[in-house]
Parts: C-alpha cells; structure tokens; sequence
C-alpha cells in the first residue's frame, strides 16, 4: 500500500477531518486483517479518540504561543502605543503577524492587566487583508501572558 495517497488525503481534508480519516483507515484495516468487524469498529474508535485529542492538542499549543508571542510585546508597551508582533512556528505553517496596541491599563490590587487590540495581516500591498481583535493581558511571575477567557474569540476557529 502507497502511503502518498494517504497524505494526501489528509492534507487536503484539514485539520478537521485528520481524526476521522485516520480512524477510517485503522479501522478499516484492522478489521479487515482480523476479519472481525466489532475489532475493526472499536480500533477505528479509539484510533479518531486519540488522533482528536492529538491534533485539539497541537493546535492549543500552536496558540498558546500566538497569544504568549502577542503578551510579551504589550506587555513592554506603553499603554496608547503601537508595535508589531509575529510568530514563527518550528514548523513553519501559519506563522502570523500584525499590529497591535496597548489600548488602556487596568490596575487593580490583585493584578496589573492590560487591553490591547491587535491585528492579525494576511497578505502584502494591494492584496493585504488585516483583521483585529481585542483581548486582555495579566502581569505573571514569568512575564505577561493572555488573560482573556476562551473561546470568546472566534479567531480560533475549530479549537473552540
């Protein structure tokens, strides 16, 4: 069996469907190798649990970073001040970047937050589409870090 259909498959299906299709297969195969089909259902189960979980995971770390690569450069801002931000994956796909603003401060005795408003650039020139979104940020003991509450925003599309 060629493997390159395969990947292909699951590279044009999308993060969505990698869990199905994966367990479509090892179901698939497994029951037709054991020539029982209940085995084929369960491996084909516990196949799309696990590769849900795997690729829900991936991607939480994936924005994890975004936010915390958003966090520290606010939090170094001056609040009414303006900066770029960007984030480059170890594996280079849907490294983003944009703008972003601190847009006011807010000091509490628990914690010092922040408001900021930042854009998400897709594109260059004529073809350059920006899309902005606002979130809050808290001062930690390591650093700043994303504080806004999830999923409240849509950028994250499936994750939610």
């Amino acid at each position: 069996m060629k493997i390159w259909p395969l990947l292909a498959v699951l590279l044009l299906a999308g993060c969505n469907t990698t869990a199905q299709v994966a367990a479509v297969v090892a179901g698939g195969a497994a029951g037709g190798v054991t020539g029982n089909p209940a085995v084929g259902f369960l491996i084909g189960v516990a196949v799309d649990a696990g590769a849900n979980y795997v690729v829900r995971y991936y991607g939480r770390s994936r924005q994890g970073a975004e936010q915390d690569a958003i966090a520290e450069v606010a939090g170094e801002l001056p609040v009414g001040t303006e900066a770029a931000w960007k984030i480059e994956h170890d594996i280079p796909i849907g490294n983003e970047h944009g703008g972003l603003r601190v847009v006011r401060a807010i000091d509490t005795p628990l914690a010092a937050c922040r408001e900021v408003a930042f854009s998400v650039d897709e594109g260059r020139g004529e073809k350059l589409k920006r899309a902005w979104f606002t979130a809050d940020i808290c001062k930690q003991a390591a650093g700043w870090k994303w504080a806004s509450a999830e999923p409240a925003v849509e950028r994250w599309g499936f994750l939610q």
